[in-house]
């Protein structure tokens, strides 16, 4: 399947180099290749997360600071759970950090999510009209962080798919607006391409500080950054 390239001096190249198969479309082999070498990859497996994407939210949180000890966190869209798992450890929700407040990992996805030590996972459309009241009675009150890594399906236009993760990330804030604390944080996903304006201009008016952020975990030759928002002032019309 993989075969380990040897430079010309008799040194080990370590890059693995997969074969491509017969049946298997170059796409997917060089998916595959990619997937063997990357070191996100690598340290998730070994450290025991469900993706890469959780060292994503690792280093904004590291940025920010915004999973505190203590926080009410939900996580929209949470397959495959590495956010979450993420956010279990920084807000202490197995109460393993004696003397530091104990919180809460809530997640939410429409498909069903393997069970996450210390997160209560649950099955639902957050564009139900009643979610946000489920969200909140899950939790025993409102989130302090709500943060999605959640992407729409790609339909292989640039433009498309931008708009499209655009409008769900939007629909991601409003949902916040409604079950977010005064002074609480928003954290989403987006893909660069010049409709975000819009969507910064509704966060700069709910929250006080915003920032747009491209964490080292991020591929270079992905579109996707993140922002985030901190300093909830409550719904503005």
């Amino acid at each position: 399947m993989t075969e380990k390239k040897t430079s010309g001096r008799g040194q080990r190249d370590l890059r693995v180099r997969v074969k491509t198969a017969k049946g298997r479309k170059l796409s997917s082999t060089l998916w595959l290749e990619r997937q063997l070498n990357d070191p996100y990859v690598q340290r998730a497996k070994r450290e025991g997360f469900r993706g890469r994407a959780a060292f994503k939210i690792l280093e904004l949180d590291d940025k920010f600071g915004f999973l505190k000890p203590g926080a009410r966190v939900v996580d929209l869209g949470c397959a495959p759970g590495g956010w979450c798992q993420v956010a279990v450890q920084r807000v202490n929700a197995l109460g393993q950090r004696e003397g530091k407040p104990i919180g809460t990992v809530l997640g939410v996805d429409l498909q069903e999510v393997e069970p996450i030590s210390g997160a209560e996972v649950h099955q639902l459309d957050f564009l139900d009209e009643d979610a946000d009241a489920k969200v909140k009675e899950w939790l025993g009150g409102a989130a302090d962080v709500v943060m999605s890594d959640m992407a729409a399906s790609a339909s292989g236009h640039k433009g498309t798919d931008h708009l499209r993760i655009i409008t769900l990330c939007e629909a991601a804030a409003e949902f916040a607006f409604d079950v977010l604390e005064e002074g609480g944080t928003f954290v989403a996903k987006v893909l660069a391409g010049g409709a975000e304006n819009e969507l910064q201009t509704i966060l700069k008016r709910n929250f006080t500080k915003v920032a747009n952020v491209k964490p080292p975990a991020s591929r270079a030759d992905s579109s996707e950054k993140f922002v985030v928002a901190m300093g909830f002032r409550g719904r503005r019309a």
